[in-house]
């Protein structure tokens, strides 16, 4: 049960976004040389650059200073618009899953810590009771 309680499910979600943001950003490197007419050199550096940053990010979730890099990252796919047009579009969407994937997973995280807590204190009372010689306090019957 300790296993279940430190996965995070905001680290997980985002870790997804920006999984697939990175295969979006990879993709975007030939159609900035072959329709863009972008150098190739920086087209490289760009487009396989954010590419990397994405998994790198994605990997270091567990740090909060990758949550930032994540915001970044979105930063910099929406102003990739401003070369390849689409990815105003394109970049809008992943931040708009960004933002959703990070404020729904810090939801679920504190109303599990909520419901961890309460778990907690109702074992403590429960052991606090046997331990007084009391009977277990099981499930709530059906209403009769």
């Amino acid at each position: 049960m300790a296993a279940e309680r430190e996965k995070s499910p905001r680290r997980g979600m985002c870790a997804a976004v920006l999984g697939l943001e990175a295969i979006v950003l990879g993709l975007t490197t030939p159609v900035m040389i072959s329709i863009e007419s972008v150098s190739t050199g920086t087209a490289l550096w760009v487009g396989l650059g954010l590419c990397v940053a994405c998994l790198v990010g994605s990997g270091m979730l567990r740090r909060r200073w990758a949550y930032w890099l994540g915001w970044a990252i979105q930063i910099a796919a929406i102003l990739l618009g401003l070369v390849v047009p689409l990815m105003f579009v394109l970049g809008g969407i992943f931040a708009l899953l960004w933002g959703l994937a990070d404020g729904l997973g810090r939801k679920i995280e504190r109303e599990r810590a909520a419901a961890f807590a309460a778990y907690d204190q109702m074992q403590a009372e429960q052991d606090a009771g046997e331990a007084r010689g009391a009977p277990p306090a099981g499930p709530p019957g059906p209403a009769h």
